[in-house]
């Protein structure tokens, strides 16, 4: 505490050890020192009248005369003004000030403390991890801050604006320099350079990233803290509102989204998050898989609606007809997340919706359509939610109707509560697509076609991933066949596809007839 007692002590202030920081007239010294000696006797807000009538007294209202000492210090960022008004300094008049409350400014304390503002850089080395990376950012979002918080109540000229604008300009120079000598991956800049973020993007990204780091009361999540972070004036404010809107690059990458509340005057605020996806691969790249395994696992262990089931083979372990692996490559490449992506930036997706299809897989038993539905998922890195249709009918009134509308309902709250999104595979499915009843005085048929009414409904609201099988097409209700967006066909397999078969399946250390030959 070296400098606050020799501020303190030293009878010329001129000539303290931190006179050259501070930039002061003699008037402006005498204020600055008489305040701080009512703070060290723990006077921390102090009515500017008091300071002013000690050191200049009333007589004649000679105090009135120096207010315009305790602007320049509130201009300078020595002092603050407690108020809950946001009004520019420049904006106050002298005699606003007279019976306002100040008190020293943390910039001022830390130079009683330390003896300069200087800011200590990190060395030009390259970054280790992420994480090094992320405290350098981290704490240029803090001066970003500080720098908003200033500005409302200082003038451009400001020498404390300008003092956290060096800061600012020194750290994002040395975190350039840092990156240029970085050999390994950081995520967050990859992430920066995949989806071409300008720097105010950039900016918006790494607040919400700091709130998921260490967020204690998520203010920088507010749509206008951050438009403020990013925005100089009232004018860039306007003009940067679009970077968190509909269609923003930002939201339509799925980068970021947001949550719609009602505040507290009953308005509907935004609050903005970094999506799931990108914060797993952020936090944690190794185990984005298992942690969101362990969660959908033990949600599906508390009911007993759904089988999980997480695929083992891909497409390529199955054999099929070439047309139909011909069908199913161009599905997937159709629900690709690039076309989807490329299908929002053309208006022909909502902005929320993700991957989406309803597909029939039909034909003989045994072709191989429940292995064609999981390696399906397998290729597109689903785990499967698969249901037992023949659970669905029940011998009471309106309880199969009751039925299919759970498994849809619990599909959507397994989704929302593990935010992942399933395929949901439904085996055996032809109670549901068989053609309905004209018969309208059977009251089992009317309560099938009620069923069936009810499933088609749900059909025409699933966004998703769903996949049903089937014995005969022939069948099915054509009502049904339009709400699907593909019909796959399996036949049975002929010499050449059994030959296949019988090479996958048959084990190449078991001991075989002498001669044997699978085409023979």
């Amino acid at each position: 505490m070296q400098y606050l007692v020799d501020f303190l002590e030293n009878k010329e202030v001129q000539t303290c050890q931190i006179y050259e920081h501070l930039k002061c007239s003699p008037d402006e010294l005498n204020f600055l020192k008489m305040m701080t000696k009512e703070y060290v006797i723990g006077n921390v807000d102090i009515v500017v009248s008091d300071i002013l009538i000690k050191l200049f007294g009333d007589k004649n209202y000679a105090h009135l005369k120096h207010l315009s000492v305790v602007k320049e210090l509130i201009e300078q960022g020595w002092i603050v003004q407690n108020s809950f008004l946001n009004s520019k300094i420049v904006d106050v008049s002298n005699l606003e000030l007279l019976n306002s409350s100040v008190t020293l400014s943390s910039a001022f304390l830390k130079l009683l403390e330390e003896g300069t503002l200087e800011v200590v850089l990190p060395d030009v080395t390259p970054y280790a991890d992420h994480l090094e990376y992320l405290k350098d950012q981290f704490y240029r979002i803090e001066l970003y801050q500080k720098f908003t918080q200033t500005k409302h109540g200082a003038t451009e000229s400001s020498p404390s604006l300008g003092r956290l604008k060096n800061k600012l300009e020194l750290l994002e120079s040395r975190i350039s320099e840092r990156l240029k000598v970085t050999q390994n991956d950081i995520i967050v800049e990859s992430i920066f350079k995949e989806n071409e973020l300008n720097p105010k993007e950039q900016l918006i990204f790494l607040a919400l990233l700091k709130e998921e780091y260490a967020g204690e009361f998520e203010s920088l999540r507010d749509m206008n803290t951050l438009i403020s972070l990013i925005s100089m004036d009232d004018y860039e404010k306007i003009k940067n509102r679009s970077l968190l809107e509909e269609g923003s690059k930002l939201i339509e990458n799925m980068i970021i989204d947001y949550d719609e509340m009602l505040s507290t005057f009953g308005g509907v605020t935004r609050s903005f998050f970094i999506s799931e996806e990108i914060l797993q691969k952020i936090m944690h790249p190794n185990k984005e898989k298992k942690s969101k395994k362990i969660k959908l696992d033990m949600l599906i262990g508390e009911q007993e609606l759904f089988e999980l089931i997480d695929p083992k083979t891909n497409l390529d372990d199955v054999i099929l007809h070439p047309k139909t692996k011909e069908v199913l490559d161009n599905l997937l490449k159709q629900i690709d997340k690039s076309v989807v992506k490329l299908l929002r930036e053309w208006g022909i997706k909502e902005r929320r919706s993700g991957i989406d299809a309803k597909v029939i897989l039909y034909g003989p038993p045994g072709t191989g359509k429940t292995m064609t539905a999981l390696s399906l998922a397998k290729s597109m890195k689903k785990r499967v939610l698969s249901f037992d249709c023949s659970k669905i009918l029940s011998k009471y009134v309106g309880e199969s109707e009751k039925n299919v509308r759970n498994i849809f309902d619990t599909y959507k709250e397994l989704c929302k509560k593990t935010k992942s999104e399933p395929l949901l595979l439904l085996n055996e499915a032809d109670q549901f697509l068989s053609a309905r009843s004209t018969d309208s005085g059977a009251s089992a048929d009317k309560m099938h076609n009620q069923m069936q009414n009810i499933f088609l409904e749900q059909i025409e609201r699933f966004d998703g991933l769903l996949i049903a099988t089937t014995n005969l097409l022939e069948t099915i209700d054509p009502a049904f066949s339009r709400r699907f967006d593909y019909k796959i066909a399996f036949e049975k397999p002929d010499f050449a596809q059994r030959v296949l078969l019988w090479k996958k399946l048959l084990p190449d250390n078991a001991p075989y007839e002498e001669g044997f030959d699978v085409e023979k």
